[in-house]
């Protein structure tokens, strides 16, 4: 019997998470019955690289995660474009849009999440035109088309999202504005240094950005908008004026599905570390609609991770796996951008308890800040200049004990212990590709083997194909290798 029983399992949400735990699954077991369910009606792909479709420099198949004969080649029923309306888990069936239901043994939610949308004036009846959320492939294509006759644009909101739209609109030639509320951008992950850093940066690639702004609606005439409309701090109103609104005002986790069928919900499908449902053991979750020991994770790695484990358990080859957690490096990907940021950043030199090590160089773009606790790295900041992020991820993720050197941490060269550019110096167990979970073992054991080129070793570990901050690392690897003695290839 399959592990999901004769129903099979059925997969609902067929974006970066179910549709890589369909591939993760099938990889491990290809007798199952599996049907996934997607409600857009293209093949799944890479939302990381939205941004750079929106700027232009990327085409929107070239972010396509499956190619268009792998479903059928693998013996998986996929239904894109079909909605599932409602889940009977008495029955144990889903039912969905086009009017099929379908049985289910084991039943995945990856439904994701959605953008929220704020009750302001302007938006209440829905979204006026020129006013869009920046989320999917479809709002993408959207705002790309709008944006050819745009002149002036306002993304609200300077989250990660938000400082990737902006980036983008302002490739195409727009004037664009970001609108924040908070005191600097990116809040959640930079410190206030960091944070202005960020902005100069920004004005320097055209895009402005006011802070503290408190938005209290849209303008709207004809049924477009104008503008958007800010709170004065002494009282009263001001409009920025603008033919095409970006909001990007954070998401939520797509629950409603969860939440109708009876199953717990807090932020998320609460789950175990076997990814179950609380309420039903037929019923997993992962991606960002699920909640595990209260945290919901908004970033690819974990939920690529979560897919990974879920997919051992299901198909019986790894039943022991469990999701103990994640650490979650965020990396902003905008051209002209590079940024990675991970652990607890806010803490200053006043704060008791921690060391920080910073550097600052705001004219080029600079800022590197290290926080340490009881020798070890909690969190750290890399902007404009990133060639130490695989060096901190390795020290971060594995609350290694730190050199004595401190500068080294930041600048690689100086006595640090494993430099990720240095492919000589990297440990065998160093991870190259975070998203995808891939040491510099990995790689060589793929050049080993026969590949001979960056795109070879993406083919088989996929190293590379999540924000594509590695890509550089890899083929650094592969040339290192390729340039060794023939004798030390097996």
């Amino acid at each position: 019997m399959s592990p999901g029983g004769t129903a099979g399992v059925v997969v609902v949400g067929n974006g970066m998470a179910g549709s890589r735990f369909v591939g993760e699954l099938r990889a491990r077991d290809a007798a199952t019955p599996v049907t996934v369910f997607g409600a857009e009606p293209q093949r799944p792909y890479n939302r990381v690289l939205l941004s750079n479709v929106l700027a232009g420099v990327t085409r929107p198949e070239h972010i396509s995660l499956v190619d268009a004969a792998w479903y059928a080649s693998h013996g998986v029923d996929a239904r894109l474009g079909v909605e599932v309306t409602r889940v009977d888990r008495a029955a144990k069936t889903v039912h969905a849009s086009d009017g099929t239901v379908t049985p289910y043994g084991t039943l995945v939610l990856a439904t994701g999440s959605t953008a929220f949308v704020p009750p302001l004036p302007g938006l209440r009846g829905g979204l006026p035109d020129g006013a869009l959320v920046f989320r999917t492939l479809d709002d993408c294509r959207r705002i790309s088309g709008l944006a050819e006759s745009a002149r002036r644009a306002v993304v609200v909101g300077g989250g990660l999202l938000g400082i990737e739209a902006a980036r983008g609109l302002a490739g195409r030639g727009l004037d664009v504005t970001v609108l924040h509320l908070a005191g600097h951008l990116m809040e959640r992950q930079l410190d206030p240094a960091a944070g202005k850093v960020l902005a100069r940066t920004l004005a320097a690639l055209g895009v402005g950005a006011r802070l503290q702004a408190a938005v209290t609606g849209l303008r709207v005439s004809d049924g477009a908008v104008t503008g958007v409309e800010l709170a004065l701090p002494g009282g009263g109103t001001e409009t920025a004026d603008a033919d095409l609104v970006v909001l990007s005002c954070g998401v939520r986790p797509e629950t409603a599905l969860a939440r109708d069928a009876g199953l717990a919900v807090g932020r998320g499908v609460v789950v175990d570390d076997e990814l179950r449902s609380v309420t039903d053991p037929s019923v997993r979750a992962i991606g960002e609609c699920s909640e595990h020991r209260d945290e919901v994770y908004g970033l690819v790695a974990p939920a690529w991770e979560q897919a990974g484990v879920l997919a051992g358990l299901l198909a019986g080859t790894d039943p022991a796996a469990r999701f103990t957690g994640a650490r979650q490096i965020t990396r902003l990907k905008a051209a002209g951008i590079e940024l990675a940021s991970m652990g607890e950043t806010h803490f200053g030199d006043d704060d008791a308890g921690v060391e920080v090590v910073r550097f600052t160089d705001a004219a080029r773009g600079t800022y590197k800040k290290a926080v340490i606790r009881e020798g070890r790295l909690i969190g750290a900041i890399l902007l404009g200049e990133t060639s130490a992020a695989g060096t901190l991820t390795q020290l971060y993720d594995r609350a290694a004990p730190l050199p004595s050197e401190r500068l080294g941490l930041l600048f690689p060269g100086f006595d640090t212990p494993a430099q990720a550019d240095a492919p000589l110096r990297m440990p065998d167990a160093a991870t190259v590709c975070h998203c995808n979970n891939v040491s510099k073992g990995r790689i060589r054991a793929c050049w080993e083997r026969g590949a001979r080129t960056a795109g070879d070793v993406a083919r088989e570990t996929r190293a590379g194909t999540g924000c594509g901050t590695c890509r550089d690392a890899v083929e650094g690897i592969v040339a290192w290798l390729a340039g060794q003695e023939p004798a030390d290839v097996a």
